[in-house]
């Protein structure tokens, strides 16, 4: 394996034996591979990121990170900063930025969470926007409940989503918004509590 990969700094670089790596990946200083984790080729995997137990695919990023039981598809990128754990399921071409968390969730491809979110127990379809400061609110105090936005959907920065909750297909959610009933197909909705503005 190491005639294939590059490790920058193998003082600081841990691979566990039944880890797989891929060719033309690059593992930068500082990283933790764990488990029966399986990179695929031409990744970039830290510096300073954990992975353990997860299937990264060919032509992935993952920078500053932790990403524990999860799969991550092609050409996809995490990081800075984010955490993956708990099944969490990857699409290809999808952006995870900084500060974001992820468990137990399905994300669709080509969406994207930028900045500072949370969604737990979420699936969410394909080329949806997850603004800024996003919450799944998953958890009444007993138990844990589902979060489902549908593809294209455009969730505004500060948005939370108090589950069980359902956000329809190419719907949007103001900024700031409380959503506590599920929003329609194609209807944008805002305030606190959220409430329907318009038709799109």
């Amino acid at each position: 394996m190491a005639d294939k990969i590059q490790i920058i700094d193998p003082k600081t670089t841990y691979v566990d034996e039944q880890a797989e790596i891929g060719e033309g990946t690059t593992i930068y200083p500082n990283t933790t591979i764990l488990g029966k984790t399986v990179i695929g080729k031409n990744c970039e995997i830290g510096p300073n990121s954990v992975i353990q137990d997860s299937k990264i695919a060919d032509g992935c990023v993952i920078f500053a990170s932790v990403v524990k039981d999860s799969e991550i598809a092609q050409n996809s990128d995490v990081g800075p900063y984010a955490h993956l754990r708990g099944q969490v399921k990857i699409a290809p071409n999808v952006h995870v930025g900084n500060y974001v968390e992820i468990v137990r969730s399905q994300i669709g491809a080509g969406t994207k969470i930028g900045h500072v979110s949370y969604l737990g127990d979420a699936t969410v379809g394909a080329n949806v926007n997850i603004g800024a400061g996003t919450i799944t609110a998953n958890f009444d105090g007993k138990s844990k409940h589902p979060t489902i936005i549908e593809d294209e959907a455009f969730i505004g920065a500060n948005t939370v989503l108090v589950a069980p909750i359902k956000v329809g297909r190419g719907a949007k959610t103001g900024a700031g918004a409380v959503v506590t009933e599920d929003v329609l197909e194609r209807t944008l909705v805002a305030g606190v509590p959220a409430k329907e503005k318009k038709k799109l």
